[in-house]
């Protein structure tokens, strides 16, 4: 013998019957179902788009210095450093370590460049040839990338588009650097040639590095040629930068002895503060947004619940009359609300998930990149992001809803029936 579930079973014939409430009340329901589902909506732009900003703009920071850089331990904030050996023992084991995507040599030198009209200060990032250009590649908007030999030397060098504007530079264009040697205090001058212009719309950034040849960066330093600025690590999982962090510390620190230079890690984060503090104070903002929105969509519902309960004040007399509990007719106008509520959820979702799609695809919404660092507004829709937005929506709703349907046992059989 099958049992029914009466609650229910009432709750989807009301939910299903057409015509059968009144135009005031059908009013106030149709607005409560369509706060649930203009609130979803919002609630899944404002997630993606946040998620989106702060992945975007984290990924063009690491994009210029990678997750982790291991330099001497007597290397300051500044661009100018101490040179360590690119023959490490630990090298392969840090290449091996669980989390760690790729590794690769640098050297930095900070100058400036010359023209007729024109000088600006730069850093030429000297790179080798076990040097990751999918960043620079996705980012190039002309010319080409250079490669680089262990066996040559070339005098190619990709410059931001910020820099070749300011400087009236385009490819194929002679660059004239000119760098100080702290040691001797003679100027040296360099001469390249601009193979490619990049853009990041990173301002700080794009308007500060030069890349190039890391020879060319040894020689200007008088360094021998095992001898670079330090390491770049990259790794699979953001979320795994301090615990990837502490085992190569601890790796590199077995591996020291006395007479030799000591490397220590420095995180993105810890490097550039002022960026990565700024990117988790969004955080707080889309939690006050989503509270917000859930406790504006839950009150709609509220008093769509209690319209519904005073259209249905004979139905719950009769009920009750023969013989029904204030639990189980409540429990009649919950299932009622849950369907309402999973309809405007519906809707939410749709109209989000479309727009996020359409957004991601054409990037129909432009933004400004000097003052966001983007062109387009970013987007980053994940299933994990909204299966817990659909069901925090419920949840708290529903929550909300059964304080409201506690007016039920109020209500009196014999003054209910003569209600209408």
């Amino acid at each position: 013998m099958s049992l029914i579930n009466t609650e229910l079973f009432i709750a989807r014939r009301i939910f299903m019957t057409k015509g059968t409430t009144r135009k005031f009340s059908e009013s106030i329901v149709s607005f409560a179902v369509f706060g649930i589902a203009f609130g979803l909506f919002v609630m899944i732009l404002s997630v993606a788009i946040v998620t989106g900003f702060k992945k975007e703009v984290r990924n063009k920071v690491i994009g210029f210095g990678s997750h982790i850089q291991l330099v001497n331990f007597d290397s300051n904030s500044s661009y100018e450093t101490v040179p360590v050996s690119k023959d490490q023992k630990w090298l392969q084991e840090i290449k091996n370590m669980k989390g760690v995507k790729n590794i690769q040599s640098f050297a930095t030198k900070p100058g400036i460049v010359k023209t007729d009209e024109e000088i600006h200060g730069i850093v030429l990032k000297g790179v080798g040839s076990d040097f990751d250009w999918s960043f620079f590649k996705d980012n190039l908007v002309e010319g080409s990338i250079f490669s680089v030999s262990d066996t040559g030397r070339t005098d190619d060098v990709l410059i931001s588009k910020q820099i070749a504007l300011l400087l009236k530079l385009k490819v194929g264009d002679p660059l004239y650097t000119y760098f100080l040697n702290d040691e001797t205090k003679a100027q040296k001058m360099r001469k390249f040639r601009i193979c490619g212009i990049y853009s990041t719309s990173l301002e700080e950034f794009d308007r500060l590095f030069v890349l190039a040849d890391i020879s060319h960066v040894r020689k200007l330093n008088d360094w021998k040629p095992d001898q670079i600025s330090g390491f770049e690590i990259a790794i699979k999982n953001f979320d795994d930068l301090d615990q990837i962090t502490q085992n190569i510390r601890r790796l590199t620190l077995s591996y020291s002895k006395d007479n030799e230079s000591v490397l220590r890690p420095v995180t993105i984060t810890s490097k550039y503060p002022q960026i990565f503090d700024w990117l988790n104070l969004l955080d707080m903002n889309v939690w006050i947004i989503l509270g917000l929105i859930i406790l504006v969509a839950g009150f709609n519902m509220v008093s769509g619940l209690l319209i519904l309960i005073l259209e249905r004040t004979t139905m719950i007399g009769v009920l009750k009359a023969v013989g029904s509990e204030n639990w189980s007719i409540r429990k009649i106008f919950i299932y009622l609300s849950s369907f309402l509520i999973l309809k405007g959820m519906f809707w939410g979702n749709v109209a989000g998930i479309a727009f996020c799609l359409i957004q991601a695809k054409f990037g129909i919404f432009q933004l400004d990149p000097g003052s966001y660092y983007l062109d387009t507004v970013p987007i980053n829709l994940k299933i994990t992001h909204l299966l817990m937005l659909n069901a925090g929506t419920i949840v708290v709703t529903l929550l909300m809803l059964l304080v409201p349907s506690w007016y039920i046992s109020r209500i009196e059989p014999d003054k209910a029936i003569r209600f209408d």
